[in-house]
C-alpha cells in the first residue's frame, strides 16, 4: 500500500512518528526516559496535535495524559484508546508511541469526516509503562484508577537512582495525590479500553496478516537469584558415583521443563519457559572442577492461570527428583509473579465484525509480553487489544512496523468506535 492510499488518520500517525523519532533519538535507537525529557516531549507533541483537531486535554497527579473529543452524550461511559509513550533506552520509535498516535488518527478521521460519536472518546496517554525505568508493573495506568500502592512511589529510577515521586515532582505532577490514591478516571465511567501495539513477536509476520486481534495478556511468575547446589570436585580424581554435579542438575532441570513445554503444546496450550541468566562464580569455576554451586533466573509466562500452576508444581516435582538422582539442591530464591489479562470476549466479537466488514486479515495472536490494557482488564474493564505486524521485535532499534499496517489498525478502529452503538453491532 502506498502512502497515496492510506487515510488521513494514518498519514497524520505517521507524520506524528517521524517527528517523535527525530526528536528523540539516541543512536543507536531513540530513548524516552519515564519521567524524562523524551517522554515529555511525546506528551507535549500529541497534546499539541489533540487540541487541533478540537480535543480537550487534561494530566492527571501522575503526569497521565487524558485527550477527549466529546460526545454527543457526555454522560454516557468513555471509549478509552490508550498506550504510552516513554522506551527503552536505544529502543525502537514504535513500541507504546504507536497506539498514541494511532488514537489521534480516528479522532482525525472522525473530525475530517464530521462525525460525532454518541459518547466520549479519550486518547490517553500513560506514563513510564518501561519497567527498565522503575522496576514496577504499569505505574502510570495504575496510578490513573488509583490503584498504585504508596510504596511504589519510593521505587528509584535506574538510571538516576531518585524516586518516582521525585521525578513526579520535578515534572509538575503531584505524588502526594497519587499516594492518596484517588482515581483519575473512575473504572466505571469506561465503556471499553483498547490498546493498539505493535506486536513484539513474529507470528503476525509469519502468518502475512497486517494485523492481529489479541486474546490475552501473559502472567507469569520469575525467579531472579535462584541456584544448584552440588559439590566441588577434582574433574579426574571425583568418581562419577560420588560426584554431586550442579551442571548436571541444571541440565535435568532444563530438559525436565522442556518436556513439560511439549506436552503442554502438544494439549493445545500456550507458554513460555525460560532461563535467562545462568552463571557460576569465576573465583571457583575452573576446567579441572566439577561445578558446586551454579545460579541462574527463570522466567515462566502464560495467558493461562492454570498453565502457570501446572508449570510451578512440575518445577517442584523436578527439584526434588534432580535431588534425589544428582546429589544436589536447589534454592529458588525470591518468586516474581503477575496476573494474567484476559481480554473481553464481546470486545473481540465487534473487532472480528469491523475486521470482516473491511476485509481485513486479524487472527487471534496471545500477548506475552505485559501492557498498561493489563491494568484496565485486572479493574474489570472490558479490555481489547489490537497488534500491528512488526519484523524483529520490539525494545530495540530494528522495529519495522510498516505505517500501511499501522493504517489497517486505524481503520479497525474507526469502525469499531463508529459502531459502538449501533444496535445492528451488538455482540
Amino acid at each position: 500500500m502506498s502512502n497515496a492510499a492510506l487515510t488521513a488518520g494514518g498519514t497524520l500517525a505517521g507524520h506524528l512518528l517521524e517527528r517523535l523519532a527525530q526528536a528523540t533519538t539516541d543512536a543507536p535507537g531513540i530513548t524516552r526516559v519515564a519521567y524524562g525529557a523524551g517522554e515529555r516531549f511525546a506528551h507535549g507533541l500529541v497534546r499539541d496535535e489533540a487540541e487541533k483537531l478540537g480535543a480537550t486535554a487534561r494530566v492527571d497527579p501522575a503526569g497521565n495524559l487524558y485527550l477527549t473529543l466529546k460526545g454527543r452524550n457526555p454522560d454516557l461511559p468513555a471509549i478509552v484508546i490508550g498506550s504510552h509513550l516513554d522506551s527503552v533506552p536505544h529502543g525502537g520509535n514504535f513500541d507504546g508511541a504507536a497506539g498514541v498516535v494511532a488514537g489521534l488518527a480516528v479522532m482525525a478521521e472522525l473530525v475530517g469526516r464530521g462525525i460525532q460519536l454518541p459518547r466520549d472518546l479519550i486518547v490517553l496517554a500513560t506514563r513510564a509503562e518501561e519497567a527498565v525505568w522503575f522496576p514496577l508493573s504499569y505505574p502510570g495506568s495504575q496510578a490513573a484508577l488509583g490503584l498504585l500502592q504508596p510504596a511504589a512511589l519510593d521505587a528509584k529510577r535506574s538510571d538516576s537512582g531518585r524516586t518516582l515521586a521525585e521525578h513526579m515532582l520535578e515534572e509538575g505532577f503531584d505524588p502526594d495525590a497519587v499516594r492518596r490514591g484517588v482515581p483519575s478516571i473512575d473504572a466505571g465511567r469506561i465503556a471499553a479500553f483498547i490498546e493498539v501495539h505493535i506486536e513484539q513477536g513474529p507470528r503476525l509476520v509469519a502468518s502475512g496478516a497486517p494485523v492481529g486481534i489479541v486474546t490475552g495478556i501473559a502472567g507469569g511468575f520469575r525467579y531472579v537469584e535462584a541456584k544448584c547446589f552440588g559439590a566441588y570436585g577434582h574433574s579426574g580424581a571425583e568418581p562419577r558415583f560420588a560426584r554431586h554435579d550442579s551442571v548436571l542438575g541444571f541440565a535435568d532441570l532444563v530438559a525436565g521443563l522442556e518436556a513439560e513445554w511439549d506436552a503442554l503444546e502438544r494439549e493445545g496450550h500456550e507458554a513460555t519457559i525460560t532461563f535467562g541468566r545462568v552463571e557460576s562464580d569465576p573465583s571457583q569455576h575452573g576446567g579441572s572442577r566439577v561445578l558446586g554451586e551454579l545460579r541462574f533466573t527463570l522466567d515462566v509466562r502464560s495467558a493461562e492461570a492454570a498453565v502457570l500452576e501446572r508449570i510451578a508444581a512440575r518445577l517442584h516435582a523436578i527439584f526434588a527428583e534432580v535431588s534425589t538422582k544428582r546429589g544436589v539442591s536447589f534454592e529458588a530464591g525470591p518468586r516474581f509473579t503477575w496476573e494474567p489479562a484476559t481480554m473481553s470476549r464481546a470486545l473481540i466479537t465487534r473487532l472480528d465484525r469491523a475486521a470482516t466488514e473491511l476485509q481485513i486479515r486479524s487472527p487471534h495472536v496471545p500477548s506475552g509480553a505485559g501492557h498498561d490494557a493489563a491494568t484496565f482488564a485486572g479493574a474489570d474493564i472490558a479490555t481489547a487489544m489490537i497488534f500491528v505486524r512488526n519484523e524483529n521485535g520490539s525494545h530495540n532499534p530494528h522495529e519495522a512496523m510498516e505505517i500501511a499496517d499501522l493504517d489497517q489498525a486505524i481503520r479497525l478502529l474507526l469502525r469499531f468506535v463508529t459502531d459502538f452503538d449501533n444496535p445492528l453491532g451488538q455482540p
